[in-house]
């Protein structure tokens, strides 16, 4: 007789400490029942299971009580048969669940993964040991290393699965397991335990070149002090799968885990997870039910604009790019044409979708294209007066309803409402470029948008598969205001004499993306000359070299020379001793003390001091809602090192435990 167990834990199915309790009791009644042969493990709500629940690794982590390890150790000691029975989701503890069970089956939607490296872990209930005996090594540290999930044709293809069967079979097979692998009789299934199967090197690999395996993995990820620490723990977890009896594998991967949820790396990605889980929790805020989004137009077919189009077509929404240039839009049309091909090169999407995608963006000169638009977004030059006169136009032509919103990045959106007659359904989406690459969105509320408003915004920012953070309407709004004095910062140091390739060079080894100069290169230097012009309050603004290069025309990449040289055709950042010397000048001038030797470490904590300063006033001014919002905002939108969990929760945890 096949007994079912149903994973039934709303709404992911999570194997919480709790949860487990009760699948180990189900599991420990089952096997004393002499007339079960076989168990199926399925899940209820159309999922198998999500994994553990990671709010059990935010309480004092204690392995001693139940988990889903003790679920597995179940498993794995009954003389049952066991069939996990896939749909939806198995990822993490839930695929290394079914890793130690003797079949597994899956339908044909269901997606497969052990995340735990995006989270500063390693797999911890066997995954580690499994894996690598169950499919071929490398793909099985691979899949791990990356975190990612595979499809069920690519499981049944690695081995990860037996078979893809249709879910009505799948719901049969709940109490006829005989339907598992092409009519296979239940009394004729046997116990195939993956913990007694041999790791196996490939065919052209000898045993003495494990220790070269092993060495190149290392090599391929980041040093430990730099984001790496869970990718070597892993490697050394599977390496143990190589050499150590299964019992001792196990017991290695379980000391590695235990001591990585600990770990300063895994607090901080943890803290981003529940971080990005608050995001669209707006206090204060009535219920609104969002509106749909079907159509969308943009104002302006320049580089930002042109991101913007792309990214609502890759969601499927249509969208209209108004552009009065001719040879704009024969620009923005080969940028639209570039970038699908290069998708369909790199085997992302088919000619056919490329196709589809491409005839999805619409141009036209004329505003009245996008007057049956359900949003419009304007992405025309940074200045108040072009874009009150764009808004001014769109006011008087888009259906009543439709929402319209600012791109700015600095600019006041009140203002902008104020020359429409609804403020109520006016915004700020603010996009990252390139924006159709960037994951960052900040949604910016003005005094009169409206909780329906907001709440469209939020649902599009899924459609768009963007991460949205709310700000409140203020100069720069959460991430551009803290720029501006993470980069005043770094002007300060250069003005005393350190090199900007040096303070730069510091930047990335505290695991910034990029540098602040090589920034301002790629960003273009009028963009910031142009921003100080209009807030002379600014520190930034007050500085006299963003003067002199704007005056030189040293505009950074796009004019070969910024803060850096660049050879023609090249994003290469060559170090520029006259930007050093006219440095000099103007400190000498303005009687700046030098002082060049400063550390790195120096350098770093001036630097990220300021930024942490800027985010502290954010708050108290409102700005943002929670310290996690601007970790978010940082992450996301300038590269801040994800390890170290945002500038604000570095503030928190790591300065005050220096």
């Amino acid at each position: 007789m096949n007994r079912v167990i149903t994973l039934d834990n709303p709404p992911v199915n999570a194997l919480s400490f709790k949860y487990s309790e009760k699948i180990l009791k189900e599991i420990e009644d089952a096997q004393k029942d002499p007339s079960v042969t076989s168990i199926t493990i399925t899940g209820a709500n159309g999922f198998f299971s999500a994994g553990v629940d990671v709010n059990d690794f935010q309480k004092a982590w204690d392995p001693s009580g139940t988990t889903v390890r003790d679920v597995i150790e179940a498993i794995e000691r009954s003389d049952k048969v066991f069939i996990a029975a896939i749909d939806g989701i198995a990822l993490g503890g839930a695929l290394e669940l079914a890793l130690a069970c003797d079949r597994r089956v899956a339908t044909k939607r269901s997606k497969l993964g052990l995340p735990e490296i995006k989270l500063g872990l390693i797999p911890g209930a066997g995954g580690t040991q499994r894996l690598p005996r169950l499919i071929a090594p490398q793909e099985a540290l691979q899949l791990m290393l990356k975190g990612e999930t595979v499809s069920a044709d690519r499981a049944l293809e690695l081995g990860l699965i037996d078979e893809i069967v249709d879910p009505g079979v799948m719901v049969s097979l709940s109490n006829h397991p005989e339907q598992l692998a092409g009519g296979e009789q239940v009394e004729g299934l046997r116990k195939r335990r993956v913990s007694e199967m041999r790791v196996q090197l490939p065919a052209t690999a000898q045993a003495f070149a494990l220790p070269y395996i092993i060495a190149e993995a290392h090599k391929s990820v980041p040093a430990e002090e730099s984001g790496g620490l869970a990718a070597h723990k892993l490697i050394d977890a599977v390496q143990a799968a190589f050499e150590l009896p299964f019992a001792r594998g196990l017991a290695r991967e379980y000391r590695l885990f235990d001591e990585l949820v600990a770990s300063a790396p895994s607090l901080s990605l943890r803290h981003l997870f529940f971080a990005e889980r608050e995001l669209s929790k707006i206090p204060g805020l009535p219920p609104a039910e969002p509106s749909e989004i079907k159509t969308a137009g943009v104002i302006g077919g320049g580089t930002m604009g042109t991101g913007i189009a792309i990214t609502f077509a890759n969601a499927g929404i249509p969208v209209t790019i108004v552009e009065p240039n001719a040879d704009q839009i024969g620009k923005s049309r080969q940028t639209i044409f570039g970038m699908f091909m290069h998708q369909v090169k790199r085997g992302r999407m088919t000619q056919e979708e490329a196709w589809k995608r491409g005839q999805s963006i619409a141009f036209s000169d004329d505003y009245a294209a996008v007057a049956d638009c359900d949003l419009v977004i304007e992405a025309v030059f940074e200045n108040m007066a072009v874009k009150k006169e764009v808004f001014g136009k769109l006011d008087a032509i888009v259906k009543p309803g439709g929402i319209l919103a600012s791109n700015t990045s600095t600019l006041d959106i009140d203002e902008m409402a104020a020359v429409t007659k609804r403020p109520g359904q006016f915004l700020g989406l603010h996009f990252f470029a390139p924006a159709n690459i960037m994951k960052l969105l900040e949604i910016v509320r003005g005094k009169e948008t409206s909780a329906q408003t907001l709440a469209t915004a939020f649902k599009l920012a899924k459609q768009l598969r963007k991460v949205a953070v709310l700000s409140a309407n203020a100069f720069g709004f959460i991430g551009n205001r803290m720029f501006f004095e993470y980069t005043r910062e770094a002007v300060a140091l250069a003005e005393e004499g350190v090199p900007p390739a040096r303070i730069d060079a510091a930047m990335k080894k505290f695991g910034m993306a990029m540098g602040p100069f090589a920034t301002f290169d790629l960003s273009g230097i009028d963009v910031f000359w142009h921003v100080a012009q209009g807030r002379p309050d600014l520190e930034l603004a007050r500085t006299p070299i963003l003067d002199r290069l704007y005056e030189q025309k040293r505009l950074g990449q796009k004019t070969g020379k910024g803060f850096y040289k660049y050879a023609e055709g090249s994003r290469d950042a060559i170090r520029d001793e006259e930007i050093e010397q006219l440095f000099a000048e103007l400190a000498k001038a303005a009687g700046v003390k030098q002082q060049p030797d400063v550390s790195d470490e120096e350098v770093a904590r001036r630097i990220v001091g300021a930024l942490i300063k800027s985010g502290e006033e954010i708050l108290r001014d409102g700005v943002a809602l929670r310290p996690g919002d601007i970790d978010i905002v940082w992450i996301y939108g300038y590269g801040f090192p994800p390890y170290r969990g945002g500038p604000m929760w570095y503030a928190q945890e790591a300065l005050t435990h220096a």
